[in-house]
């Protein structure tokens, strides 16, 4: 709506309505998608609650997003949309991630966005939050994006379906679809919101040819899914993941691993008592969310030939991921907030030892080298750690590398005394109020981070340095160390008491994570959440291994 318009439309409400004029009129975008009107923040422009596909209700719940067609009107962008539904958070104040979330919906499909008002072709940051698929939602306080884009930069946060309604597999479901396929539903929201910024970003001032993906936990599994995605390819041109996982994936038929992802589906429907799609369908979208979790339906992607073709160890191997700049790394603690994670841990250090020498095999002495008996918990903190988060960030940086793209590397020990008093150092996720300079901002329950000088130091220069990433692929903050690439010295960045510049982290535990996954993966074993005392006979060394 032009200025005069906008005039004119007071002008009229003062004198037939009687109406008190305003004429604090919020920023327009104007973009291929529809008009919104947003709100004026300092020297940003911020439009919440922009939809970006239908919404997935009815007969589109578990269908491919379907594009949005042209809105009518100018579309009110001050609020943020409704978060996907999912089951509430449990663990009272003992979870520090809990946040009161509006009301949830079916019809969640929305981005966000805080632009620079002068912006003219800026780099685009695009954020896909956490919560283990089955959480969360991009209107989270803590990822609110002004600081970010402040540094010059678009960034836009993304919704996408999660738990059952998002990645739900069933043979029915793959019966109507054209390509035989079912599942992946929340990837492909995620894919869809990138068309939607390719189509519409240039409108806030965002460059389509710079994104940027990044993400935290389950954001960055996304961010390796997007990565593997053929779908994905072409829609952004560099990759950060936080804490992400390379788990084991199940096949959309295939039992390689572990049931396929048909069976899981087809095994959930039997516990709801739905005889088929329909009747799936048919029940409440927040009931079948909390009765799957109870049920213990896990959303993972499915590799069904067509989003992901193979396992994400086997298209890193390949080199035929998405060849982009890439910046990843992992926390010290990372485990000490999801102790879900930990298993049972042995009555006597002794026992320990056997366990151990009975699992591993030849390879336990190095195993106990790296983790011996004592103090137990740390090493069984650690191992998990590794397994999990380290082994991932170390080989996405290693394979990205090897097939010639600029890579970084970080490892997050940074605390403070409101986390070390819990016991939380350097916990999961405790990067993210310094990323996004949110400190003020965390969960309810989240260890408060003092507002100090050093740390509010620390923030701008993780502030400064991830955008500067999204901006050039080489992150740099003023006043900090230059991050040394990856390539060459295995260099990484580590995160104290300030950013310190390292060489080859922890290389030893990769070494044994690696050879451990390769005789698993020779020997169809699946290698997820099954570390230390809790993993399975090791497998004979294979060719390759």
């Amino acid at each position: 709506m032009s200025p005069f318009l906008r005039f004119a439309a007071a002008a009229f409400a003062v004198v037939c309505l009687g109406a008190t004029p305003s004429f604090a009129a919020g920023p327009l975008m104007q973009a291929p998608a529809g008009s919104a009107e947003g709100v004026s923040q300092g020297d940003l422009n911020v439009f919440k609650g922009l939809p970006y596909a239908q919404p997935p209700v009815g007969p589109l719940r578990w269908t491919p997003p379907k594009p949005l067609d042209h809105w009518g009107g100018v579309r009110n962008a001050s609020q943020y949309g409704a978060p996907c539904v999912q089951s509430k958070p449990q663990g009272g104040s003992a979870n520090i991630y809990a946040e009161n979330l509006p009301p949830v919906s079916e019809d969640c499909l929305f981005l966000n966005i805080w632009a620079p008002k002068n912006a003219r072709n800026a780099p685009v940051f695009v954020w896909i939050h956490g919560g283990a698929l089955s959480g969360g939602a991009s209107s989270e306080t803590m990822y609110d994006g002004a600081k970010l884009a402040a540094q010059g930069i678009v960034v836009v946060s993304i919704n996408y379906r999660l738990g059952v309604l998002g990645y739900l597999a069933h043979p029915g479901l793959s019966a109507e679809s054209p390509d035989g396929v079912s599942g992946n539903y929340g990837l492909l929201d995620q894919i869809e919101a990138l068309r939607w910024v390719k189509r519409n970003i240039a409108a806030v001032g965002g460059d389509a040819s710079n994104v940027t993906i990044a993400g935290e936990s389950a954001g960055g599994l996304s961010v390796m899914y997007l990565l593997a995605s053929p779908p994905a390819r072409g829609l952004f041109s560099k990759a950060i993941a936080e804490s992400a996982y390379m788990i084991t994936t199940p096949e959309l038929k295939g039992t390689r691993f572990m049931p396929s992802s048909e069976q899981i589906g087809a095994y959930l429907a039997g516990k709801l008592k739905a005889p088929d799609v329909a009747a799936l369908r048919a029940m409440d979208a927040q009931k079948i969310t909390d009765a799957a979790g109870a049920a213990g339906f896990l959303p993972f992607a499915a590799i069904d030939g067509h989003v992901l073709t193979k396992q994400l160890v086997e298209t890193f191997d390949a080199g035929e991921q998405a060849p982009v700049p890439l910046l990843a790394g992992s926390n010290s603690g990372e485990i000490r907030s999801l102790l879900m994670l930990l298993p049972a841990e042995p009555k006597t250090t002794g026992d320990y030892v056997a366990i151990i020498n009975k699992q591993y095999g030849e390879l336990a002495p190095a195993f106990l080298k790296l983790y011996p008996p004592n103090p137990l918990r740390e090493s069984m903190l650690a191992t998990t750690r590794d397994a999990m988060y380290g082994w991932t960030a170390d080989r996405l940086v290693k394979k990205q590398a090897a097939i010639g793209q600029p890579s970084y590397l970080y490892f997050w020990d940074h605390s403070y005394p409101a986390a070390d008093n819990k016991g939380l150092h350097g916990f999961h996720a405790s990067e993210l109020p310094y990323v996004f300079g949110t400190a003020d901002a965390a969960p309810p329950n989240w260890p408060k981070v003092p507002d100090t000088p050093a740390e509010r130091k620390m923030s701008q220069d993780m502030t400064a340095y991830w955008a500067s990433f999204a901006k050039t692929g080489n992150p740099k903050a003023p006043g900090a160390p230059d991050w040394p690439r990856y390539d060459g010295d295995a260099a990484y960045m580590r995160f104290t008491d300030a950013p310190h510049p390292g060489q080859h982290l922890n290389s030893a535990a990769y070494a044994l994570e690696e050879e451990v996954v390769c005789r698993r993966r020779a020997a169809n074993v699946l290698w997820f959440v099954n570390y230390g005392v809790a993993s399975p006979p090791l497998p004979p060394k294979a060719p390759g291994c």
